[in-house]
């Protein structure tokens, strides 16, 4: 028997319909399950504007809607994702900078995010701009973070997941995140410079596994930007598809109007627009995500 199209249904309307699905993302009957571990993951990807500020930021957001306590960690100097969380980062507010020089706790920099009592953010002001320099005269200079994360200082937040946001560079904050993770989440952009450049990170997370960090993986792939009008997007999606299986999401983020718009208000866009086509897609690789996380061997 075949189902009726949404538009027979009485009283369907394509706003009543984006309705119920923001129903179901600010209420859902179904919660995510937690990992088999602590995941500390890593959003890196040396090239700008390829959406990884804002999938760090949003794949958080999902995963703390449905249950599971996140922390994000700024480590943009341009703090867009504190942005993004509604958290105070205004020079002078405690923040991942003073978290790298060991002036306060992890804990102590730590804002709980307006968009959920699950979602909680480190913040980057942008004194974190000049940390680069001051670093490189540090002992350890490469572990300031990982120090920083120590099983205590996670233990005192109890998070699931923890994201780091990087700068758009493979520089020192960078190596920082890195060091600090077990995973790497490399969001690439399905247009035609999208694996310009990935080379060079993957040679960068190399050198990083052989010297500095044996457990680090990449585990996790997202294509993000998709624009299902041009060929293009659908040939960059199966060249990366190709190139690296399984570890590509299924979930492939498209162009979104509502995504580009929501830090403009200080939000994330599932809480935003959470009908909207953007708000879904990131809702569904989080669920991917989440998904993996609960099957992944200790």
């Amino acid at each position: 028997m075949t189902q009726p199209s949404p538009a027979s249904v009485a009283g369907w309307t394509p706003i009543a319909e984006e309705a119920a699905r923001a129903t179901r993302v600010k209420h859902p009957d179904k919660m995510f399950p937690r990992p088999t571990h602590r995941r500390v993951i890593t959003v890196a990807n040396q090239k700008g504007g390829v959406g990884k500020t804002t999938s760090a930021v949003n794949l958080a957001a999902g995963l703390a809607l449905h249950g599971l306590r996140v922390l994000v960690i700024d480590l943009d100097p341009q703090g867009n994702a504190s942005t993004a969380l509604g958290v105070e980062h205004r020079s002078g507010t405690p923040s991942v900078y003073e978290v790298l020089l060991g002036e306060v706790s992890l804990a102590e920099a730590a804002q709980m995010s307006d968009q959920s009592d699950r979602l909680y953010c480190v913040p980057a002001t942008i004194d974190l701009a000049g940390a680069e320099i001051e670093l490189v005269s540090m002992a350890a200079r490469e572990s300031r973070l990982k120090e920083a994360l120590s099983d205590e200082a996670l233990d005192m937040l109890d998070p699931d997941y923890v994201f780091i946001d990087c700068p758009p560079s493979l520089g020192l904050l960078t190596v920082n995140a890195m060091v600090a993770a077990q995973e790497v989440l490399i969001p690439i952009q399905c247009e035609y410079y999208a694996l310009e450049g990935l080379s060079q990170l993957l040679r960068n997370i190399e050198l990083v596994q052989a010297h500095l960090n044996r457990s680090l993986t990449v585990s996790t792939i997202l294509l993000t930007m998709y624009d299902g009008r041009t060929k293009l997007a659908d040939q960059v999606t199966n060249e990366v598809r190709h190139h690296f299986g399984s570890t590509v999401l299924t979930t492939v983020i498209p162009r979104s109007v509502k995504v580009s718009e929501a830090p403009g208000y200080g939000q994330s866009v599932l809480a935003y627009d959470p009908g909207s086509r953007g708000a879904m897609s990131y809702l569904d690789a989080a669920r991917e995500v989440a998904e993996r996380g609960a099957e992944a061997p200790r």
